[in-house]
């Protein structure tokens, strides 16, 4: 009964789980399909490196003699480029089979950080050469994620979906946050100059590259999935088109997508801009106090990924996604009223894990319930519009903290999004549709 998968053709499919609810192995079964496991370590290659080029690019902006400011510039260009390019990236992935797209934004991506690699050995980095390199990563992120999230339907029964996207979210945030800026710190207090460090990055994509290059074609469409949308000008117009449409006449969808957007209005600036400074406040201005909060807030992320995946997807799935999603903001009142540190952390690690917990039943949920002609353009549509307000959000909390008293602040942070889910949750009549489309089965 044992052998080795035929290379030409599709992976077998495992036997199918056991029919009791937990399944001890269900987190992993996705590895057991070898083009899962090429993309996915891929995934992980390329996470680890943009954790790393996180700190590389900071010490690379001092090292060319920038200062603050010319740090915003850079980072600014990262995120003007993914929002420019989060619908294209959409459209793209629903055009261009996504393997090769992949593969052209990985090559793209390697070359870039090459490009810093190179000048940092000749001591010719400049300010805008890494804005114009940052640029670029950020639109290549916008093409990679739709082009991720619409072949994962394609080469996994959809039963294992929600385990792969919780071992997506389990990694990303101790990745990213976590060992490559730890490892990128390591490289660069090493090397002579910041840029050198860049060749850690390099060697991070490379890999991701050649695992790229291993997944194989992805099955043909079945008959019912054939689209042949029209070519140029016209085309991207009815690409783009479809896919709004698609989304305002899907009531759990478009309620799901505004609901994250007022959530990304009041929670993401006290967040990302109050919390340092209330945490300076009342527990100490120890910096690494601080960074614990975030570690204990990016371990709940992970814990919250792991365990929603390691589970059947529930049957009132809508129900499931927005109550976790609702009810574990409302700790993050407590963060901004307690002096308490310990009360703190425990509060952020239950918002990290409700959030993580409700993304990962949400991506499974546009695999599955989105047509995979337009998935594509609905996973950068979610992307786009989860981000759209992200900067009005960080801009308004400052100012705000200086009229209204910051515990306000933090109490309208977490029970405001409560409200946004209940009123999303009623008005797209969610239990219904829930019942009415299963997904259990």
């Amino acid at each position: 009964m044992s052998g080795a998968p035929d290379p030409t053709g599709p992976d077998p499919l495992p036997e199918a789980a056991p029919a009791a609810r937990r399944d001890p192995w269900r987190f992993v079964r996705p590895l057991a399909h070898r083009d899962f496991r090429m993309l996915f370590g891929a995934v992980v290659l390329s996470i680890f490196g943009a954790g790393m080029w996180a700190v590389v690019m900071v010490y690379t902006v001092i090292g060319a003699g920038g200062g603050p400011i010319e740090l915003s510039a850079v980072a600014a260009a990262n995120a003007v480029g993914l929002l420019v390019c989060a619908i294209p990236g959409g459209i793209a992935a629903d055009r261009i089979p996504r393997r090769l797209l992949l593969r052209v934004v990985e090559l793209v991506n390697l070359l870039a950080i090459t490009s810093i690699a190179v000048a940092g050995v000749f001591g010719a980095v400049t300010i805008p050469h890494l804005a114009v390199v940052a640029f670029v990563l950020g639109a290549g992120a916008g093409f990679f994620f739709p082009a991720y999230s619409a072949i994962l339907p394609r080469i996994l029964p959809p039963a294992q979906l929600l385990a792969a996207n919780g071992l997506e979210g389990a990694i990303r945030p101790a990745l990213q946050q976590a060992a490559g800026p730890a490892a990128a710190g390591v490289i660069v207090a090493a090397v002579l100059a910041p840029a050198h460090a860049a060749w850690g990055v390099v060697a991070a994509h490379a890999v991701a590259l050649v695992l790229l290059m291993l997944v194989r074609p992805e099955p043909p469409a079945a008959p019912g999935e054939v689209h042949e949308p029209p070519e140029g000008v016209r085309g991207v117009l009815h690409d783009l088109r479809e896919a709004v449409g698609f989304t305002v006449r899907t009531p759990w969808l478009l309620w799901t997508l505004l609901f994250a957007t007022g959530w990304v209005l009041v929670f993401v600036g006290p967040e990302e801009v109050l919390l340092p400074f209330i945490t300076r406040e009342r527990v100490g201005e120890d910096p690494r106090l601080f960074g614990f909060l975030l570690a204990i807030y990016g371990v709940g992320g992970v814990l919250g990924s792991i365990v929603v995946s390691s589970m059947k997807l529930p049957r009132r799935y809508l129900t499931v996604m927005m109550g976790v999603w609702g009810m574990s903001t409302l700790p993050f009142a407590v963060v901004g009223i307690t002096h308490q540190y310990w009360l703190m952390a425990l509060c952020l690690f239950i918002v990290g894990f409700g959030f993580s917990y409700g993304n990962v039943i949400w991506g499974t949920l546009l695999q599955r319930r989105v047509p995979r002609h337009m998935l594509g353009r609905i996973s950068s549509l979610d992307f786009f519009v989860s981000l759209a307000l992200m900067p009005l959000s960080m801009a308004l909390a400052g100012p705000l903290a200086e009229v209204i008293p910051i515990q306000a602040i933090f109490i309208a942070a977490g029970v405001i999004p409560l409200l946004l889910g209940a009123l999303a949750y009623v008005v797209a009549r969610m239990p219904q549709d829930e019942i009415a489309h299963p997904l259990d089965h």
